[in-house]
This record gives C-alpha cells, sequence and structure tokens, in this order.
C-alpha cells in the first residue's frame, strides 16, 4: 500500500499540471480579458455581472506585481479601443502580463503556483491568496456541516431502509425524500427566507451574514449559539440534495450487499442480524460509498454553494470564483482551479486509503497504477 501511495503521490504533479494547461488553453480562446473590460469601463460600456467588485479602472494598474495569467496578444486589436492612446494600450498589457507569449505566462505561472504565490487580483488591488484566506471562513462553515450532516443522518437512515425493505418505512420515507430531491435547492432557501427570515410569516432566523453585527461583544456560548443560528437555513438548503441522494447510495448499496449468498450463509449460521449488517455487509457496502466522497467534498466546498452563498449573502469560495470567472480576473480564477483540482486529488488519495481501512482485503499495489 505504501508504494501505491507513493505512486499517486507523485502522479499528483504531472495531473495537476495537465488540468492547469488545459484550463489555460481554454482561456485563450475565451472572449474577452481584463484589457477588454478596463477598455469597457473607460468607455462607459462596462457590463459586468457582479455588483461586488468596486474597482476602477485604476485598480487594474494600482500594483506592479501581477500574475502572469490571461490571454491576449500584443499587438491585437481589442474591441471598443479605437480612439485611445496606443501606448496606454501597451501599458495595459504589460500590466497584465499580455506582453508576453503564451507560453511563458504559462510557464511563469506554474513556477509561482508551486510555492503558492499566487499574484494579485486584476481588479482588487489584493493578493489572490488574501482573497482567498477571507473567503474560505464561509465555504469551510458550510462544507464541513454539510458533510457531516449528510453522512451522520443519511447513512444510518439508508440503512435501516435497506433492512426495512418494501415496508411502511421504506415507502413513506422514499416518497419524502423524493419530493424534497425534486424542490432545487435555491428555491428552497428562497422558501426559508420568506417564511423564517422575512416580515410575512416569522422573523426566527437572520436574512444574511455568518455572524451578528455584534459578535465581537459576544461571550463563547453566545458566539457559538450566533454561529448556528445563521448556518441553520444555508444548510438546510444545501444539505437537502446531496442528503437524498445519499440516503438512496447507502440503501440501495446496502440491500445489494444484503441479497448476496455470504449473508444467507451468516444468518444460517446462527448470526444476529446486527452482527451481520455490521460484520459483514457494512463494510463492503460502504466501498460504493467511501467513492463518491471526493465528488461530494468539492461539490459542498465549492460549486454546490454558489446559488446559496447568493440568496443568503454568504461571500465565499464559491461566490468569489463565480465573480472573478464573470469579471475576467485570471489570477483568482486560475487560483481557484489550482487549488480545487490540488484539493481533488488529495481526497481521491485519502479515499484509496480510507478503503483499506474499511476492508484491509484490498490491495492496490497488485494492479496497475
Amino acid at each position: 500500500m505504501a508504494i501505491y501511495l507513493l505512486k499517486r503521490t507523485l502522479l499528483i504533479f504531472p495531473t495537476l499540471l495537465g488540468i492547469m494547461l488545459i484550463s489555460f488553453g481554454i482561456i485563450q480562446f475565451a472572449p474577452g480579458g481584463p484589457v477588454e473590460r478596463v477598455i469597457a469601463q473607460i468607455a462607459g460600456t462596462d457590463v459586468s455581472a457582479t455588483a461586488r467588485i468596486s474597482g476602477t479602472p485604476s485598480d487594474g494598474l494600482s500594483s506592479s506585481q501581477q500574475s502572469p495569467t490571461g490571454t491576449g496578444d500584443v499587438g491585437s486589436k481589442y474591441r471598443g479601443a479605437q480612439g485611445l492612446d496606443p501606448g496606454f494600450i501597451k501599458q495595459l498589457e504589460k500590466q497584465f502580463g499580455f506582453d508576453k507569449p503564451a507560453h511563458e505566462r504559462f510557464f511563469l505561472m506554474m513556477k509561482s503556483y508551486l510555492l503558492f504565490d499566487f499574484g494579485k487580483s486584476y481588479f482588487r488591488d489584493v493578493s489572490v491568496l488574501q482573497l482567498i484566506k477571507e473567503k474560505l471562513p464561509v465555504s469551510i462553515s458550510l462544507g464541513i456541516w454539510m458533510l457531516l450532516i449528510t453522512y451522520l443522518i443519511s447513512i444510518p437512515l439508508g440503512i435501516r431502509k435497506a433492512v426495512h425493505d418494501g415496508e411502511r418505512f421504506d415507502t413513506w420515507t422514499s416518497g419524502v425524500l423524493v419530493i424534497g430531491y425534486a424542490i432545487p435547492g435555491f428555491l428552497v432557501a428562497v422558501l426559508l427566507l420568506v417564511v423564517f427570515a422575512g416580515d410575512s410569516f416569522f422573523q426566527w432566523f437572520p436574512r444574511r451574514g455568518l455572524t451578528s453585527d455584534n459578535w465581537n461583544e459576544l461571550s463563547l456560548l453566545g458566539k457559538v449559539t450566533d454561529y448556528f443560528w445563521h448556518l441553520t437555513l444555508p444548510l438546510i438548503a444545501m444539505t437537502l440534495g446531496t442528503f437524498t441522494t445519499m440516503a438512496f447510495l447507502t440503501r440501495n448499496s446496502f440491500l445489494d450487499e444484503i441479497r448476496k449468498q455470504y449473508v444467507m450463509t451468516a444468518k444460517a449460521k446462527g448470526l444476529g442480524q446486527s452482527q451481520v449488517l455490521y460484520g459483514h455487509v457494512f463494510r463492503n457496502a460502504m466501498l460504493l460509498i467511501i467513492a463518491g466522497f471526493p465528488s461530494a467534498f468539492i461539490h459542498a466546498f465549492f460549486s454546490g454553494s454558489l446559488l446559496i452563498e447568493t440568496i443568503f449573502s454568504l461571500d465565499g469560495i464559491g461566490l468569489l470564483s463565480f465573480e472573478s470567472v464573470i469579471n475576467r480576473d485570471y489570477p483568482v480564477v486560475f487560483a481557484s482551479i489550482y487549488i480545487l483540482a490540488l484539493l481533488g486529488l488529495a481526497i481521491n488519495l485519502l479515499s484509496d486509503f480510507i478503503y483499506t481501512l474499511v476492508d484491509p482485503r484490498i490491495d492496490f499495489e497488485t494492479r496497475e497504477v
């Protein structure tokens, strides 16, 4: 197992390089860019999709050290640049790193990223790493509690549904889960806001943010209570879909194992239901659930929280990444891709290790990497 983990660890680097190379190549063909955005701001035609970025054209030129990422070639014609001083356009290209060929920009970017130096945001005049640190607490809060709630509730529920397959409990819980899954998370979020945090019905929960304005004045118990008070509605909206999926996955996985011959043999030997279920079935059925953990982790921390963060005004990584793509803030975009890919590869490696803990019979070293 140690040799296999070492091989997988070494494969992280070429895999990460390939992901970044593909992402960088796609960006080269994407329309628009930071230069075009500054030109549009000057011309008064900027149509940025987000209002949270308060930068001005000068913000993009306020720092002499920028991340060497982005698109565009020196000397290319930019839409809306007619009438502007060519020297100013050249200055913009140099400021955003477009005065270098694409392969050189990519090499410099990866060289910096290996040292976790992600440069500065084009339009926020702050380092990318500082931006991520500011947004990370929100994403960590949502992600960790979402995963804990999903696994701690849906797995026992799925096991019980498998044991009572076809009975009344299995039938009515399946109906409730299907209805919950059919309702989009963002719609649930809006409904929760209207009912429990609005002026029409109840005002039991806050409408926005992760903490109250008087957070620093609260006692330790008060801070903990205030923290979970703010998290309640976003977590309910986020966990609804993943909770349903995990419950059905657990049920079907355990149901498939329960019907196998070795379970019948164990029961014939006089073993009780709990002994059979947790002594024999559990470790085999859990392998499929463990396999889905990496995607669940990434979904919880990044992609799954975008709409919820927007609705509840929670400024996290998901919203930051979306805004950066819309506003062509390439240092933030590439840093997000890099961190997301690195985390995903590391979690996949961790999943393989957990496999061997759940079922020691698995030997990855006997197969090709």
